[in-house]
């Protein structure tokens, strides 16, 4: 998935894509001709680049930053050169309110592309002294204009009594001097820019927009590239994998390899999640600050680091001038350099999170607002129950678990299941985790017979049954197929003799969701059975396991000549291994209540110290994480909203989430100082977490998986 989410989004990607191919922009970069872009420059303005997010009234199309980061990501991904991200960056600017004389002269020829522009986005402010015709006369140096060069109008910004004016100043005026200088992004041009008594008419002048609010533009249209970058990287890499052969085999079936592919699909999902919320926030700006500080502190370094794997993985050839991946690799350094590096936007990020700064999640739900009102009444009563009666009102209303069939759920949709969600919050009716019921019960309602549905659905929703699950055994964790543990037919069911281990709340179960192998002679996939197993049976021990915690969380499960009945085996006896992967893949649509931020983080942020860097850094990286990882939840939301299939960031989320839990907690005992040497609840949390890398699947199967199913790597 790229940053686009609409159909005109994907839509304009697809023309810039297919226009590329003919139009081959990278030629032009290799060309090193004074001027290079020029060739492809009108166009790119055909495509609509200059135009689409700038006003109808200034001759753009009325369309939106996010449909601008879009086009600027597959612009990017095919290294399309020139001042394209500043011109698009002075587009916005002009557009702002208090330049409406400035945007009806020059939006037009903004958006046509007949006018190029150059932006010194974070240098000095110029001087600006008023003159009698009501334009400024501008001193002063200006640092480095990002797409400067001959014939390219620049973009300023001066102080005139101590407000802020940007000046669009022609490129031929006089006073003007753009020094070019050797740039490292070949595809970009880069000037030095200095003013000497440069008259700047009433019509070139932008008022009221803030140095920093173009900063922010900036940084959320470079993040907007980045994504592109990193994508063609990955891309690259992967096709690259899949062809290059060594010691006999592709080189993509190498674990190192997949993993560094993998770890690369991570970084570009995250990238393009963070870009993509940037340029939402643009829109109405409220926002914006703080998830633009959120995409330069991912985006910038992630589209460096993916470059240089991509660099890793295509080896000796990598490293030749002859293929386009330095090109890739120096435009995306060039931009974290030009944009102040990430570090500085991690503690942007910290400095606004502490002023109370937080990014919203809310999904736009107003289309649902006659179906909410029935609703609301409805939850309402449910509210006013005494607490222990809510659950079985929840239960027998549907409003538990919406998504199932009726009469059990409702058969929600995705948007009625967040409807739900969000009114029962509103209402403060908390709704009870079935834990390992939200797996073991949809795979009954899928596959199961109707007395196993009449026997355990609506008794797990009320709360009367619990469940454990019984997948894992020593011998067979990760690589789950290799179960031992033996079903064998008997009169009237089936015998089990075997061991499970990792089994939480064994003790506590009513009922476990069992996998047994009822044929040792059939393929390692086939041959197993998916079994209801009462918990409560003649045969069965449990030993609980201690954790490095010191806590009895996990469980050993032995079956010693378990009777299972036949009406307990759920579907096709040896049909089990495609019933497990039901069990697995269930989840619901959910996303978080409104903040980024989650508890252990704000807690962070109230017992750290605000005037220490090193902890700012930490703990804004530690913001970024948490944010990406809502962001990548509200993607895969909208995904379900358009009836699409959980994309590639559902898988990421699941990586990306575990390293940020184990991170905040190893952080949270790092300031504790000499009492993290204690046994204490920080040291507890740091060792607990520990499992997250483990348990559900370690995080480098998770990661082969990634390669092997979302980027098609071969097995080895």
């Amino acid at each position: 998935m790229t940053i686009a989410t609409t159909d005109e989004q994907k839509a304009a990607q697809h023309a810039i894509r297919a226009w590329a191919r003919r139009a081959e922009p990278i030629a032009a970069v290799r060309s090193g001709a004074p001027d290079f872009w020029r060739a492809n420059w009108e166009g790119v303005a055909e495509l609509g680049m200059f135009s689409v997010a700038l006003p109808e009234d200034v001759g753009g199309v009325g369309g939106t930053v996010a449909d601008l980061a879009a086009m600027l990501e597959q612009a990017a991904g095919g290294l399309v050169g020139g001042p394209m991200l500043s011109t698009a960056l002075a587009g916005l600017v002009i557009a702002r309110p208090g330049s409406t004389l400035a945007a009806k002269r020059w939006g037009p020829e903004i958006a046509d592309g007949s006018l190029p522009v150059a932006v010194a986005i974070d240098g000095p402010i110029l001087t600006g002294t008023r003159d009698d015709d009501g334009g400024l006369i501008v001193d002063g140096a200006a640092g480095y204009a990002i797409g400067a060069g001959g014939g390219v109008a620049v973009l300023v910004p001066a102080s005139v009594d101590g407000s802020p004016v940007w000046c669009l100043i022609d490129g031929d005026a006089d006073g003007l001097s753009v020094e070019s200088v050797p740039a490292l992004d070949h595809s970009t041009p880069l000037g030095r820019v200095t003013c000497a008594h440069v008259h700047v008419s009433a019509d070139r002048l932008v008022s009221d927009v803030r140095p920093g609010l173009v900063l922010d533009l900036a940084v959320t249209l470079a993040a907007a590239e980045a994504a592109g970058i990193a994508g063609w990287c990955l891309d690259t890499a992967v096709e690259y994998a899949k062809i290059r052969e060594q010691f006999g085999k592709k080189i993509g079936s190498f674990q190192a390899i997949k993993h560094i592919c993998a770890e690369m699909l991570c970084r570009v999902e995250r990238t393009r999640a963070v870009a993509w919320d940037a340029a939402v926030a643009a829109e109405d700006g409220v926002d914006l600050p703080i998830a633009a500080a959120v995409a330069g502190a991912v985006a910038l370094d992630a589209a460096v680091d993916t470059a240089k794997d991509c660099i890793q993985v295509l080896g000796g050839i990598g490293f030749t001038w002859e293929h386009d991946a330095h090109f890739y690799l120096r435009r995306a350094t060039a931009l974290r350099h030009l944009l102040g590096g990430s570090a500085r936007w991690r503690s942007r990020v910290t400095e606004l999170s502490r002023a109370g700064a937080r990014r919203g999640t809310a999904l736009d739900l107003s289309g649902l607002d006659d179906e909410r009102a029935g609703l609301r009444a409805e939850v309402a009563d449910i509210a006013a129950l005494a607490p222990e009666s809510r659950r079985v009102a929840l239960a027998e209303s549907g409003l538990l678990a919406p998504h199932w069939p009726a009469p059990y759920g409702r058969a929600a949709n995705a948007a009625t299941q967040l409807l739900i969600a969000e009114e029962l919050d509103s209402a403060g009716v908390e709704v009870p985790d079935l834990v390992i019921g939200w797996w073991a019960v949809p795979t009954i309602l899928e596959h199961g017979t109707p007395e196993q549905i009449e026997r355990h659905v609506m008794a797990t929703l009320r709360g009367e049954l619990a469940w454990c699950q019984l997948f894992s055994e020593p011998g067979a964790g990760s690589d789950l197929a290799a179960l031992r543990t033996a079903a064998t037919k008997v009169e009237g069911g089936w015998s089990l003799q075997g061991q499970k281990v990792w089994t939480s709340a064994a003790q506590k179960a009513d009922w476990g969701i069992c996998l047994a192998r009822t044929n040792k002679d059939a393929p390692k996939h086939r041959g197993i059975a998916y079994f209801l197993i009462d918990m409560r049976s003649k045969g069965i021990r449990i030993s609980p396991l201690r954790e490095i915690t010191g806590e009895e969380r996990f469980n050993e499960v032995f079956f010693d000549d378990v009777f299972v009945p036949d009406d307990c085996v759920v579907g096709k006896v040896d049909g089990g291994w495609r019933l497990a992967h039901t069990t697995l893949a269930n989840e619901r649509v959910a996303i978080g209540k409104g903040s980024s931020l989650d508890a252990a983080l704000e807690t962070l942020l109230d017992a750290t110290q605000p005037d220490d860097p090193l902890i700012a850094d930490r703990l804004g990286a530690l913001i970024c994480d948490s944010t990406v990882g809502t962001l990548l939840e509200l993607r895969t939301t909208i995904r379900q909203l358009e009836g699409q299939d959980p994309g590639p960031e559902s898988s990421v989320r699941k990586l990306v989430g575990v390293r940020y839990r184990q991170d905040v907690a190893e952080f949270a005992l790092d300031i504790a100082g000499q009492d993290g040497a204690l046994d204490n609840e920080p040291s507890r949390a740091f060792l607990l977490t520990r499992c997250l890398s483990i348990a559900g699947g370690s995080t480098q199967i998770l990661l082969t998986v990634a390669a092997e199913r979302i980027l098609g790597l071969p097995r080895d």
